[in-house]
Parts: C-alpha cells; sequence; structure tokens
C-alpha cells in the first residue's frame, strides 16, 4: 500500500492521503486520450521516500492507438503531476499495458 505523502513546513505539514496521491496518478494517466487505468484502487502503486517517487500502473489503451506512444505520454503527465502537486522527483513511472479495447 502506498504511504501518505507527508511535507513539513515552518507553519505546519500537510499530508497527502494514499486515496488523494492514487486519485491523482489516475487523474493524470486518463486525461491522456486513449488511456484508462486498470482496477484504480488496486492497480497503482506509489513508491516515495527522501523527496523521490517510484510510481507502477496498469493501463488499458483504447483500439487503434499506437500503445508506445501513449504510454510514454502517460509517463510524462503521471510524472508532471506528482511532481508538481506533491514537491517529489518522480524517478520512474512504470507503465504495464495489460489489455487493447
Amino acid at each position: 500500500m502506498t504511504d501518505p505523502v507527508v511535507l513539513h513546513g515552518v507553519e505546519g505539514s500537510i499530508t497527502v492521503t494514499p486515496g488523494a496521491l492514487n486519485r491523482l496518478v489516475v487523474r493524470a494517466a486518463e486525461s491522456v486520450d486513449g488511456a484508462s487505468v486498470r482496477r484504480p484502487k488496486r492497480s497503482v502503486e506509489v513508491a516515495h521516500e527522501d523527496g523521490r517517487a517510484s510510481i507502477s500502473l496498469e493501463l488499458t489503451v483504447s483500439y487503434g492507438k499506437v500503445a508506445a506512444e501513449l504510454a510514454r505520454a502517460v509517463q510524462e503527465r503521471v510524472a508532471d503531476a506528482v511532481s508538481t502537486t506533491c514537491g517529489l522527483d518522480v524517478e520512474r513511472v512504470d507503465v504495464n499495458v495489460e489489455e487493447i479495447a
């Protein structure tokens, strides 16, 4: 299970819950035309430590889309969303294309 992201500052701390982090990854991935996350609650994993993150997810790619191009676009969107929203340095986003529908 994904741990919460806790951001500490002089004014206090901010916690991004595992559910919110999961939803962020899903929304970013599905913002790419033709991509949908399979079983969003079970197929997304975010590991993070010392400000760095690794993410893995399973996708369904719409028929007619080029799977490799779509997966690369998903990698970029997810990395950007997590980096921008949570301030984490995203080291990798592993995408498994599990289905073409």
